[in-house]
């Protein structure tokens, strides 16, 4: 039986946590920062955390 390869467009977009939880980056962070005023930008920073089926689908193609 062949191994199973990890789809790289997900390893490239998400991260698995130490504790197994699968993060990922949120959206609108791409450019244009000074527009968008700070309490937007406070809203939107940093990573959040995948659940539910999105979790279980997102494990699967990273091969977990």
């Amino acid at each position: 039986m062949p191994k199973q390869k990890t789809h790289r467009g997900a390893a490239k977009r998400l991260q698995v946590t130490g504790t197994g939880k699968i993060s990922r980056r949120n959206a609108w962070r791409g450019h244009n920062r000074h527009k968008k005023s700070g309490k937007r930008w406070r809203r939107v920073q940093g990573e959040s955390v995948l659940t539910g089926g999105n979790a279980r689908r997102a494990a699967r193609l990273l091969g977990r």
